[in-house]
Parts: structure tokens; C-alpha cells; sequence
């Protein structure tokens, strides 16, 4: 083993202190290698998407229980949902999105649909629980509970359109929130798009593993078939 020894005037040579920075320097770089910053940044991202689509799921079921006449589709309608989870998407029918913005997308073919059909709804502030917020349901109607039982609607932690897409163009690249509901049965989803590898490869992707019927999204609510199976979002 090399030993340093110090000179006679009690410092390092040169050369001593050329290895310890070589030595300090391969150490910051396999430090960066196996800790990976920036995957840690997206498992971290995604581990707030996951939780955020539990909560909402847990603040929706206490609705459906608590309400004698809920909608999902509005704060007194259910005409924004889809027939049928598998049904075709009509006019009147809405996918809801996280993104804040009261003129909102314009793809004209979300979730494989043609003609704005179906049609993107969001709001400049979607964290409200009154059913003006991005999920459309008036959960401060919950008097017998107090009120909301969740204090803001979360949304993505990133909540941006891709580089790669625009209003015009959504896909699964993007990084929002997306509800939609049914009619028969009286049903919802929320997706999430995963971005980490530990989330979306392996033994635990949670996209492969959610039990819905879309590889390229977290899909969590009580019908999963409701949004479908394609890339476009």
C-alpha cells in the first residue's frame, strides 16, 4: 500500500497530493454513478404521483358513500362521463386534465377519440374541491363530513405538456393528471404518467402492474377501462 509521508517541511509532495484528488475524483464520479441524481429526482416525483392518485381515490370513495345522488361528471351532472367504460366517446363527453388553463388542449383525438371527441376540459385553478377544480367533483358538498375530506386537489408534481408534444398533439410523454368517468356503472379513472425506471421496468412497474388496460400509464380508480390503451393521452 502507498504511504504518504510528509517532507521535511512537515507538508505533502506534489505528487501526494495529485493522488488524493485522483482518488477523491473517482470516488465523486462512481458516488454520481451509483446514486444516479436524476432517477432519484423521478422515483421521488413518482412516489408523490402514486400517493396522490391513492388519495384522490380514497377522497372520491368517501363521496360516492356519503353522497344519495353523486356526480362524477360535474357539480350536478353526470352527462360529461361516458355511456359505458367501453363505449364510443360522444361530444358531450370530457377527459379532465391537472394542466392549469381556462382555453386548455386541443387535440382533436385524445385517447384514440376523432372530432374533439372526446373533448379536454381544465381550469386555471385546479386544486379547488368545490368541482370548479380539475376533478369535477363538489366535494365540500360533504356537509355530514365537515366538508371536502381532502383540503386541495393535487396535481402532478411536474404538471407540464412534453417538449415533444403540444396542445395540439398530447401523448403519454406529458406529465399530467387525467380523469374521466362513466355512467353504467357510475364509475371513474385517474392516470398518471410514470418517469423513473425503478416505477416503469422490472419486477415493479407499476404501469404493467396497475391492473389496467394501459401499459404507457399509472391507472388507479373503479373502472380501468374507461380510458384506453394507446400512447395518445
Amino acid at each position: 500500500m502507498y504511504s504518504m509521508k510528509k517532507n521535511k517541511n512537515g507538508g505533502f509532495t506534489l505528487l501526494e497530493l495529485l493522488i488524493v484528488i485522483a482518488i477523491i475524483a473517482i470516488l465523486s464520479v462512481a458516488l454520481v454513478i451509483v446514486l444516479n441524481p436524476a432517477e432519484t429526482l423521478k422515483k421521488a416525483r413518482d412516489a408523490q404521483r402514486i400517493s396522490d392518485l391513492s388519495t384522490l381515490k380514497t377522497a372520491i370513495g368517501l363521496y360516492l358513500t356519503s353522497t344519495a345522488t353523486p356526480y362524477l361528471g360535474g357539480i350536478a351532472t353526470n352527462s360529461t362521463c361516458r355511456v359505458t367504460p367501453g363505449g364510443t366517446w360522444t361530444s358531450s363527453n370530457r377527459i379532465f386534465y391537472s394542466l392549469p388553463s381556462a382555453t386548455g388542449i386541443t387535440d382533436a383525438t385524445l385517447d384514440t377519440g376523432t372530432g374533439s371527441a372526446p373533448a379536454s376540459t381544465q381550469v386555471a385553478t385546479p386544486s379547488l374541491t368545490s368541482g370548479s377544480g380539475w376533478i369535477p367533483i363538489n366535494f365540500d358538498s360533504l356537509t355530514s363530513m365537515g366538508g371536502s375530506p381532502i383540503s386541495n386537489l393535487p396535481v402532478d408534481p411536474t404538471n407540464t405538456i412534453a417538449s415533444t408534444d403540444s396542445v395540439s398533439s398530447i401523448t403519454s410523454a406529458s406529465l399530467l393528471y387525467r380523469y374521466a368517468c362513466s355512467v353504467t356503472p357510475l364509475t371513474y379513472e385517474i392516470d398518471a404518467t410514470l418517469e423513473s425506471a425503478a416505477y416503469t421496468s422490472g419486477t415493479d412497474n407499476k404501469e404493467a402492474n396497475d391492473g389496467g388496460n394501459n401499459l404507457n400509464f399509472y391507472e388507479t380508480g373503479t373502472n380501468l377501462l374507461i380510458l384506453g390503451s394507446g400512447t395518445d393521452f
